[in-house]
């Protein structure tokens, strides 16, 4: 799968998400302080990851920035992208699950090692749900994003 990774701080957080993101056999297109000559500010680096994920170049994307709520709200203002700012493992499959969420945000504040593999671990093994209310509460916010342009 293509991931678009995202940060505005060159932090071991980061790097690390790249690293695991690899190893999991993933290819992985970054942006912002994980690329140089990025613009690193968090509303720019999380829009270019969005952006690859709206375009069709990255299947999903991991936007990440010191709490994780800039990059989260940045990916969702590209249209198409659904991104979900997880704070652990149960959160990371809900967004999958109820949101068909397809942009993971992360906080490089509060997200460890071992927290970062338990929640990618839940992001990939979730699944959009097929129950008619959960996808009637995506396709809805598809119309809401589609009128708000």
């Amino acid at each position: 799968m293509r991931i678009a990774v995202s940060s505005d701080m060159d932090e071991p957080l980061a790097r690390l998400v790249v690293d695991e993101l690899r190893r999991r056999g993933h290819t992985v297109l970054a942006h912002g302080a994980l690329r140089p000559g990025d613009r690193q500010d968090w509303a720019w680096s999380a829009e270019a990851a969005a952006r690859d994920v709206s375009d069709g170049r990255a299947d999903q994307a991991v936007v990440c920035c010191w709490t994780g709520t800039g990059a989260s709200i940045a990916a969702n203002k590209v249209p198409g992208v659904r991104a979900a700012l997880c704070g652990d493992a149960y959160t990371a499959d809900g967004a999958r699950k109820w949101n068909d969420a397809n942009a993971l945000a992360l906080s490089l504040r509060l997200t460890s090692a071992p927290l970062l593999a338990e929640i990618l671990d839940a992001w990939f093994a979730g699944a959009a749900s097929e129950d008619e209310d959960d996808r009637a509460n995506v396709a809805h916010l598809t119309r809401l994003a589609e009128a708000a342009r």
